[in-house]
């Protein structure tokens, strides 16, 4: 097993489509193929034991990651945003590696031990001369496929693990060969250091769908983008979509004809939003895909007919799996459990398991997570309800923890969504000398709306428990979120509590 095969069924398949684009360049199914093979024998004369990138999505995005498959050394695509001491101790980490980057910043990393700092414009210039070579890939499902570092906002960054097992099963699982049309592209703006954008390479390329690369998002970019390209398919983290639907509402004469699939993940989406989004683009069936960096991406997934009958429901409990993270995949298990390990019943929360073939759960210098019966503990909080749709509730670390009571920050953020004024919420516990911690949450008003902090208390209290009532609402202008959508909850804690 190893992602070339991918590559290689799409080659010789469909080898004159347009595979990826990025402005008015363009490479071929049968390009690529060639240009990673290339890139596979400048990665093995380099010695290095990882390629690291640190870049934007460019048409170098998926020849260094074919060409590592194909090499057999781990791609190791680094979140450019960090600081220069923080790239410095990835890279020891990696060492020795061969690091691909923009051309501004191939100075910046000369000199140092055991990095050898090359420009990707050049790399991609040199892939694209050459011939492909013989088809030496291994077949070996546990080597190595990629590294993937976490985080890191509660420490250390944790290097993730997918092996070629786990990334090919995954995509046989889930796409079917060459189902494509022609006509169909795929507007892509997540970076090339999440388990999207790398997921999103490898489901394009087997289903032979042409890939249009957005390096840097903003919303109306995007809708540019998306009109003038006749964009059929896009993935969004929710933060995304929500500013794609203001822009697009601003935009009086905006029209998407051809848009007719969005698949949306990697953080909570708000009701209101996806409600919205779905009536703005009716034309447009909507997919929300819940999973993880040690999963190989999505464990479970809201289809389009499940938004369908959800937005169409008078029932409530149908109508709140609009929220949901669907159903797992084919061939996953997930199950919930307590803090003893033990699994509940339907509608009780608890932390999340799964387990299946793509799942990995396994850290560099940690070794494998998953327990003897294969399950992996994703540390994030939810349930399942009686219908078996899995809802997403956070980290399970951001249970607040008042008085002895357990309280979801999600069920309380859901609550103050549902107010006319509200367009974001972020609930968090803050330290509390009678209670332990107390429940304080974070705002952010509709453009031209205002709420006052005692309404909205008012509000909860009228939907939840009194305990559930936030002793602290402070009213933001906006919430912090990283680039892949995902609420910097740790950040508005240290906030919330300052002010207490």
């Amino acid at each position: 097993m190893n992602v070339m095969m991918l590559l290689e069924m799409a080659a010789q398949g469909f080898g004159e489509r347009v595979a990826f684009q990025n402005g008015d360049d363009t490479l071929t199914y049968g390009d690529l193929y060639a240009a990673a093979g290339v890139a596979a024998r400048r990665i093995r004369d380099s010695g290095c034991s990882h390629v690291a990138t640190l870049d934007v999505s460019s048409l170098a995005t998926p020849v260094i990651l074919f060409g590592c498959a194909w090499a057999g050394v781990p791609y190791v695509p680094l979140n450019y945003r960090l600081t220069e001491a923080e790239i410095d101790a990835l890279l020891q980490r990696v060492a020795p590696a061969l690091l691909l980057t923009g051309p501004d910043r191939v100075e910046d990393f000369a000199g140092r031990p055991d990095v050898q700092a090359l420009s990707r414009e050049a790399f991609l210039a040199d892939c694209r001369q050459g011939e492909p070579g013989e088809a030496d890939w291994s077949m070996e499902g546990e080597n190595i496929a990629s590294l993937l570092f976490t985080s890191g906002t509660t420490g250390t960054p944790k290097a993730a693990i997918l092996r070629q097992r786990h990334l090919t099963s995954y995509i046989l699982s889930s796409v079917e060969f060459m189902s494509a049309g022609e006509e169909e592209s795929a507007l892509v703006s997540v970076p090339p250091y999440h388990i999207a954008g790398i997921s999103s390479v490898l489901s394009s390329t087997y289903a032979g769908r042409r890939v249009v690369q957005l390096p840097d998002f903003n919303a109306p970019a995007w809708l540019d983008l998306a009109q003038g390209q006749g964009i059929s398919h896009a993935f969004l983290v929710p933060t995304m979509l929500a500013r794609i639907v203001e822009a697009f509402a601003e935009r009086g004469d905006a029209s998407l004809p051809r848009l007719r699939a969005i698949a949306y993940g990697g953080g909570k989406m708000a009701l209101p939003v996806i409600e919205r989004a779905m009536s703005m683009f009716p034309n447009a069936s909507f997919a929300n895909a819940y999973g993880l960096t040690e999963t190989s991406s999505t464990i479970s997934v809201l289809t389009p007919e499940d938004h369908r009958v959800a937005v169409a429901s008078e029932d409530e409990q149908v109508r709140r799996r609009l929220i949901s993270a669907g159903r797992p995949l084919p061939g996953l298990d997930v199950e919930i459990r307590d803090s003893q390990g033990r699994p509940v019943a339907a509608g009780v929360s608890g932390e999340i398991y799964v387990r299946g073939e793509q799942v990995s759960g396994e850290y560099v210098g940690k070794g494998s997570l998953l327990d003897a019966d294969g399950w992996f503990a994703t540390r994030d909080g939810g349930y399942i309800d009686s219908g078996g749709y899995l809802f997403v509730e956070g980290r399970a670390d951001d249970v607040i923890v008042r008085g002895g009571e357990n309280m979801s920050p999600g069920e309380i953020e859901d609550v103050l969504l549902q107010h006319e004024a509200v367009a974001d919420a972020a609930v968090v516990g803050i330290p509390d000398e009678q209670w332990g911690e107390a429940v304080a949450a974070a705002v952010v008003c509709k453009p031209g709306a205002e709420v006052a902090p005692q309404a909205l208390q008012d509000w909860v209290r009228q939907h939840m428990r009194s305990s559930r009532v936030p002793a602290l609402v402070r009213m933001l202008d906006e919430l912090p979120y990283n680039e892949t959508g995902k609420l910097l909850r740790r950040v508005v804690r240290v906030q919330l509590a300052q002010d207490a």
